[in-house]
């Protein structure tokens, strides 16, 4: 909504006293409510809320962007640490189902697993270059493959960062436990469940306070594995030519008992079930607009940073694995955990150092599993947001917070990964194959859109073959993982996400139809009201605030706005003798993208106002407008409501609201409610305030 008032201040002296500034036009009042009006005592829930989410923000100072946005080290922390932490699970996963006696190929499976990290970061890249505003995945099927494939693609994203969350959170406590030696305690899942709650109320209060908090986390977990993976890899120097020497004898045997088909088999099953070492590497384009100007310089260093430590990381660990002899078993401690125990063992620290690294080590790999689930408290809200603008999902995603998050849809990310914990049990086993079945589903979809685009430009670009090339082959790489999980998983769980998938996007189809359905609908309406001219002169008659006002809310002009006016003018025939327009520009998750774009969100609502003014005035009602910028439409239009109030006493509140011939549960969900919910807070305010329905017709 956006909305803008205006005032007609050719005799000031005769107008009533305010403290708004006026607008260079000099009909629209910008008005700050918290220096016009008394601060109100908080409430205790205001007091709590203020105590753990922080005192709200000032959208319109600049520093604020710089607050929430993101350096490419801190992106790398918030959201790179999605994909590091993918090495705490995923080798372990891919090495595990090679079995006890084929573990030879964990050296194929090592360098294939760089090979693929960088290939799918270089891709992600070239997304970055092309769709430099965010959306990633989303933003790229959308505007190459359609629509519909768009959907399916946002719909894969939101369940991928509900499964970061879960995935993330339920290894953390695996590694905790297993350190512990309760890796099957049922406390387990409850500490999960708490710590999954303390990262939603963190991230309400900003993505950057979440980042700083954990950022000692990350650092830690990079020293404590440089040390494990090189220490390993020094101790076993010497050995990498007997190793070497194993291989080739393993692999022999293989080949002439086995086969050749039976060896490659084994190795593309290993290699396809790891595909959780690959998930986080989009979450930074998905999440362009939290990152810090020049974006998409600050994203591409952010993906060479994540493409280097994972694919060290995950490659230097299941060398490791190799090297000191690790059985692939499910059972007792983490692989990674065995992994330090047998390198502190060899390394022979002095006392009870060693047992201080291995706290160290495993405790800085259940914390970085926590940074993780950043990502998907970061790139969900906005994947919603992107998708929420295209009507795929309510409006009210888009929405921000007082500090200037995308609360809505924190909180949904948030909850829902509760449910997928508890559904799961906490298996991480099991959680990972659903959460790499959606990831590979928008990779590759990613890279199918990609390649349309290339192709596209084979007429123009000296390079298209070059990158063309690179995107089939990711697309050929990525198909080709989410078929053989889905294959040998499905009737394990796998079946799950692809039906929770399948029924999210069929229920965003149905929420896009209906807003079209009542856009459809409206349009008559505004086709008529909107464009309604009246030629008489407008009147410059100044407001007399002992008269009775007709306060009229609106928001973009259009015919909605003019259908209110026009209301509220009968409602009371000859009656009112002012005309006063409210208006609101919502800075949203769509178009708070820095200070310029919070001045335009100004002109716009300030030009709406002025619109509605100019009409009123030729209809000859004295008029002006009061705007205001915020984040929560309710609060600001109240306390605007309260400054009007204030300056005409005899002032009567009108707003429209959507009536519909058969009114339905879902309506009420998809449609916000701001005429109800602040007409009840006026109410307790004093103020009077008149509902007027605008009628949806089935065949208007």
């Amino acid at each position: 909504m956006s909305s803008a008032s205006s005032a007609d201040s050719a005799d000031s002296s005769q107008e009533p006293p305010s403290k708004a500034t006026p607008s260079a036009q000099d009909h629209v009042l910008e008005v700050d409510p918290d220096k016009e009006l008394p601060p109100d005592a908080p409430t205790i829930p205001e007091t709590v809320k203020t105590i753990l989410v922080g005192k709200p923000l000032d959208i319109e100072d600049k520093s604020v962007h710089q607050h929430i946005s993101l350096i490419a080290f801190l992106a790398w922390v918030g959201l790179g640490a999605d994909g590091l932490s993918s090495s705490c699970y995923g080798p372990a996963e891919a090495f595990l189902q090679l079995g006890k006696e084929h573990t030879y190929l964990a050296i194929g499976l090592a360098l294939a697993t760089v090979f693929t990290v960088f290939v799918i970061s270089k891709c992600y890249s070239h997304i970055i270059e092309a769709f430099p505003s965010g959306g990633g995945g989303y933003l790229v099927a959308s505007k190459m493959l359609g629509s519909w494939v768009g959907a399916l693609s946002g719909c894969a994203l939101v369940v991928d960062y509900v499964l970061t969350v879960t995935v993330s959170i339920a290894a953390s406590g695996d590694a905790f436990f297993s350190l512990i030696g309760h890796r099957e305690s049922e406390w387990r899942v409850v500490a999960e469940t708490l710590t999954i709650v303390g990262l939603i109320v963190l991230n309400l209060r900003g993505v950057k306070e979440s980042i700083n908090f954990l950022l000692p986390i990350f650092i830690t977990f990079l020293v404590t594995h440089a040390i494990l993976i090189t220490g390993v890899l020094g101790l076993h120097f010497g050995d990498f030519g007997t190793l070497a020497g194993n291989i080739r004898s393993a692999a022999s045997d293989d080949v002439s008992t086995l086969g050749w088909m039976w060896m490659i088999g084994t190795f593309l099953k290993a290699y396809s079930l790891g595909a959780g070492t690959y998930t986080g590497i989009e979450a930074v384009s998905n999440s362009m607009p939290v990152m810090r100007e020049p974006r998409v310089a600050t994203a591409k260093r952010t993906m060479i940073y994540m493409a280097i430590s994972l694919a060290i990381t995950a490659g230097g660990l299941m060398i490791a694995y190799l090297l000191v002899g690790l059985v692939p078993h499910h059972e007792g401690p983490t692989m990674n955990q065995r992994l330090t125990q047998q390198f502190v063992s060899e390394a022979g620290f002095p006392g009870g150092l060693g047992k201080v690294f291995l706290w160290l080590t495993i405790l800085s790999e259940s914390a970085l599993l926590i940074v993780a689930a950043q990502a998907g408290f970061i790139g969900g809200p906005k994947c919603l947001a992107n998708m929420a603008h295209d009507s795929w999902v309510p409006h009210w995603f888009g929405s921000l917070s007082e500090r200037l998050a995308s609360h809505n849809g924190i909180l949904l990310i948030g909850g829902a990964a509760l449910v997928a914990l508890w559904s799961a049990h906490g298996s991480v086993s099991m959680l990972v194959i659903l959460y790499s079945i959606n990831v590979f589903l928008t990779f590759t979809l990613s890279m199918i859109g990609m390649s349309v685009l290339w192709y596209g430009q084979r007429a123009s670009s000296p390079i298209w073959l070059r990158r063309f090339a690179l995107f089939v082959f990711g697309s050929v790489l990525c198909g080709a993982i989410l078929a053989i999980t889905v294959a040998f998983k499905f009737e394990e769980g796998a079946w799950k996400t692809v039906v929770v998938t399948g029924a999210l996007t069929g229920l965003a189809i149905l929420i896009r139809a209906y807003y079209r359905s009542v856009s459809r609908r409206l349009g008559s309406l505004n086709k008529s009201l909107a464009d309604l001219e009246v030629k008489t002169a407008p009147t410059t008659a100044p407001l007399n605030p002992d008269a009775h006002t007709a306060v009229i809310l609106v928001g973009g002009y259009s015919g909605l706005g003019v259908h209110t006016l026009l209301n509220a003018v009968r409602f009371v025939p000859h009656h009112f003798k002012n005309m006063v327009f409210i208006s609101v520009g919502v800075a949203d998750a769509g178009n708070f993208k820095g200070a310029e774009a919070i001045e335009d969100l100004k002109g716009h609502t300030e030009a709406s106002l002025e619109k509605y003014v100019d009409l009123a005035r030729r209809l000859g009602f004295p008029a002006r407008g009061y705007m205001a910028i915020g984040t929560d439409v309710v609060d600001e239009l109240e306390q605007l409501c309260r400054v009007v109030y204030r300056d005409f006493p005899k002032s009567v509140v009108f707003a429209g609201q959507l009536v519909f011939r058969r009114e339905t549960w879902y309506g009420a969900i998809l449609h916000n409610q701001t005429a109800y919910s602040l007409q009840r807070r006026l109410q307790w305010d004093g103020i009077p305030m008149v509902i007027l329905p605008t009628r949806v017709r089935d065949n208007e």
